[in-house]
Formats: C-alpha cells, structure tokens, sequence
C-alpha cells in the first residue's frame, strides 16, 4: 500500500504531574503521576514524512499494582519499557500499516519487559503494563500515519489502506474483516462524558474540607453536578463492605436527583450509574447481593446502574469464576483481565457481558477488539485511566468513533486539571464540561486529530526541542 509507513524515528518525554486531590480506587491512592509521550516520525512509500504524538499515564499502580516499596521500581521499569518499545519500533526497518507493525512488533514488546522488568524490579512484568508502557508510541504511529498521507488515521483502517484482513491475526473466522466496517465514518459530535466518584471524594459540599483547594475546580459531586451537568456516574466500591458500598450507591444517585431538581432541570429524570470494585471483591457472590440489596431497597437505583466493571481479580485462568450469576442481573464487563484477543475469547466462555477498552492498552490492540466485540454481538465501553493533556483527546476520539455502551469516562478534569490547560486552550468543548458531553468539532481532519503544531508543547512540561 502507498499509504503504508516505516518509522524514521521515536523520540519519549516524561512529564511528572501532581493530583489536585488524591484519586483512590480498589485498595490504592494515587496522588501523583507521569505521563509518557512518544513523538514518531514516518516515512510513506511516496516519500512523504510526517510526525505524530502519543500520551498516556505511566500508571503502574493500576497495570502492575503491588505491595508498599514496589511502586518505584515498577514505575521506572515502565518507563525503561516505554523508551525501549520506542527503539524497537524505530529499528523495526519496513513499511506496514500502524496495526500491522503493532502486532509484528508485540512479541518484541514482551522480551523487552520480561528483560527490563528482572532487571530492575527483579520480577516479571504483567502484559498489561507492558501495554500501558508501550502506548504512547503505537498511538504517534497511527497518527503520524494518517498525517504522512492526509488522511483520518480511523478511515484508514479498511482494505483500501491495510493490506491483511484481520484474519492474519484472529483467525480464518475473520476472513475479509476490517476494523472499518465497525468503525464510525466521522467523530460523533459528542460524547457523554462518565464522571468518577473515587473512593475518598467528598459527596457534599457541607462536608467539604476547609483546606480543599480553592481553584474554582469543585471540592464535590454536588458541585461537580451542578457545574458539569455530569449524568454519568461511575462509583467506585470498596468490594469488601457491602453496607457501605450500597450506601454509597444510593447516596450517589439521591445526590443526582437532588442537585437536577434543585438547579439543573435541564438533565436527564435519572442518571446513568455504573459500580467498580477495582478487583476488590473475593468471588462474584459479592456484587450479586450488592445487586439484590439495591433492587430491595430503590428499585429505581437498580434500573440506574448500567453495567458493572471487574468486580474480581485480573488473573481470569486463575480462578476461572462464572460471571452468569452477575450478568443475569447486570452486563458485567471485563476490564483489568482483558490484554487481547485471548483473554476475550475466555471471558465470553466464563459468562462475562462484554468488555471495557481502554485507550492505554494500545490503539491497535482496541481496534482488534472492536470487531470481535461486535460480532459476538457483546457491549463495550471505553474507559478511562485518568487520561491527562493529549491522552484525553486519544481516548475521547476513541469512543467518538465506536459504538460504545454510553459515552467515555473522562475524570483527568477533576484530579490533574493543570495537566489539561495546554490543550484544553485547543479544544475547550472536549474538556470543558458543562452538559455532560465532551465535543469533538475541535478534532483535526489527519492523523488521530490532536493539531499538535498548535498546542504549546511547553505548556504541556515538554522540552522546546520537542517542538
């Protein structure tokens, strides 16, 4: 294919930023992070060049979470990761397709972390990290792939640009398949943005301490509410303390209800909750009485929960639980567990409802996913890993251009927001919030529509020669 791009080169940055307010989910608590940047350049069979950027968290804490004194190691092995993967893929010497030269790629990807993980944190790295690791740099593939050619990275995932069908890679049952058949032609105008409750954020703004920030960020979900207009809520449960985690379900929702009534009559009658454990829970009986509670006590709050997320832990081999009893009351979806095609193919044999994609996970890898979700005629969603700066508008433009269960989880807005201000100036309706939607009509027409030329790369922490 003309189209088709070798990589020239792969620079990295990494860029420490703080939380405004801690972020706690499962049994962790984050309160700050990097994010790692990737900025690649191409070369297509016409000789045209051109650059591309990728972002995302270096979340170690969520991809290879681990006991007290790990987080270091395991953070700097990730970021080794990141530099090398941008090595490989530079030294990877021919033309491909940004999916293709993913997947020719992944295998070196895993030696690289099995290697530097020893190395440095004398254990070996799960996928996932790996994954996480190399994501800003499959991202600033497909971009630069769609700037080389001038054309929409997402258009170009069909047989007038790919080459091999997905059979190459999932099977003969995939023959003549192509993302782009599963694919929106053109970014939704806007998407419903799910808001995070996190396991330490304040509900009421009485109860809001007198040392929160005073930003002109909101210090509640009662404020978040009634400035956002967030109908989309996603909670996050302790999985160990049902009482407590329904309470907080129907605390969430009674907040809802309050807040519309009272000053934002222009939202929907009820919200769209969702409920995630982070793992937290021993064995799927938990969620199901979490379940029967709340259908007991509200009814009208049971019909509010859309979906449920990975409510056990990652390793899915390892127990093997059936998810049928959970999914007979709500869609349960996959999200820790899911590393590829493999994994999917196992949580549909264990009765899970479908499965979340995360933009952190590579964009190749979810543009695999997606068609195999779709066939098996399963939801998906699209989540977040408190995508910051440029990371949001990858993860955004994501659930713009898929079919998603509802709309994208943004939360970077309400724990790194400085992080933001540089693109945000860019696209202001994506990450401004004030209906419940992000909008999309700031989004470039090439590559993954970040206009990087023209977001100030010095406001994002990066150095003047990255420009």
């Amino acid at each position: 294919m003309q189209t088709d791009v070798k990589v020239v080169s792969v620079e990295t940055f990494k860029v420490p930023v703080p939380c405004r307010t801690p972020l706690k989910f499962g049994a962790v608590v984050v309160d700050s992070g990097t994010i790692g940047y990737a900025r690649a350049t191409v070369e297509n069979r016409a000789g045209r060049r051109a650059t591309g950027w990728g972002a995302m968290f270096i979340m170690n804490l969520w991809a290879w979470p681990g006991p007290p004194g790990s987080h270091v190691p395991r953070g700097r092995a990730m970021a080794d990761l990141l530099d090398a993967y941008a090595r490989a893929v530079a030294g990877w010497g021919r033309f491909g397709h940004p999916i293709e030269i993913f997947m020719e790629t992944e295998g070196e990807l895993r030696r690289l972390a099995a290697g530097i993980s020893r190395r440095i944190a004398g254990e070996e790295m799960p996928l996932l990290a790996a994954l996480v690791a190399a994501s800003p740099v499959d991202h600033a593939v497909h971009d630069a792939y769609g700037n080389a050619s001038g054309v929409d990275s997402y258009r170009a995932c069909g047989p007038d640009f790919m080459g091999p069908d997905l059979s190459r890679w999932l099977g003969g049952a995939y023959k003549g398949v192509y993302p782009s058949q599963f694919l929106r032609q053109d970014y939704a105008p806007r998407v419903a943005v799910f808001h995070l409750v996190g396991g330490l954020d304040v509900l009421r703004e009485r109860d809001a301490p007198a040392d929160a920030p005073q930003d002109g960020v909101p210090n509640s979900l009662e404020k978040w509410i009634e400035r956002d207009g967030v109908f989309c809520l996603k909670v996050k449960l302790r999985g160990r303390d049902l009482e407590w985690d329904v309470a907080r379900t129907l605390e969430v929702s009674r907040i809802y209800h309050e807040v519309r009534s009272a000053a934002r009559t222009d939202l929907p009658h009820d919200p769209f909750l969702t409920a995630d454990t982070n793992e937290q829970c021993e064995s799927p009986g938990y969620i199901v009485e979490y379940l029967e509670k709340i259908r007991e006590r509200a009814p009208g709050v049971f019909r509010e929960i859309l979906y449920i997320e990975q409510p056990t832990e990652r390793d899915l081999a390892a127990h093997r639980f059936d998810m049928r009893p959970i999914a007979g009351l709500k869609p349960v979806l996959i999200d820790e567990s899911l590393t590829g095609p493999e994994d999917f193919r196992l949580a549909m044999e264990l009765g899970w409802s479908g499965i979340a994609l995360k933009s952190c996970k590579c964009l190749s890898s979810d543009l695999l996913l997606v068609p195999m979700a779709e066939l098996a005629g399963v939801p998906y969603a699209v989540q977040d890993l408190t995508n910051p700066s440029i990371a949001l508008i990858l993860s955004v433009g994501l659930a713009a251009r898929t079919h998603t269960i509802l709309g994208v989880e943004a939360n970077s807005r309400q724990f790194f927001p400085k992080a933001n201000e540089a693109a945000a100036r860019l696209h202001p309706a994506l990450y401004e919030i004030r209906d419940g939607y992000a909008y999309t009509a700031s989004l470039g027409r090439t590559g993954l529509g970040l206009r990087m030329d023209e977001i100030d790369l010095a406001a994002c922490g990066l150095p003047a020669q990255a420009t």
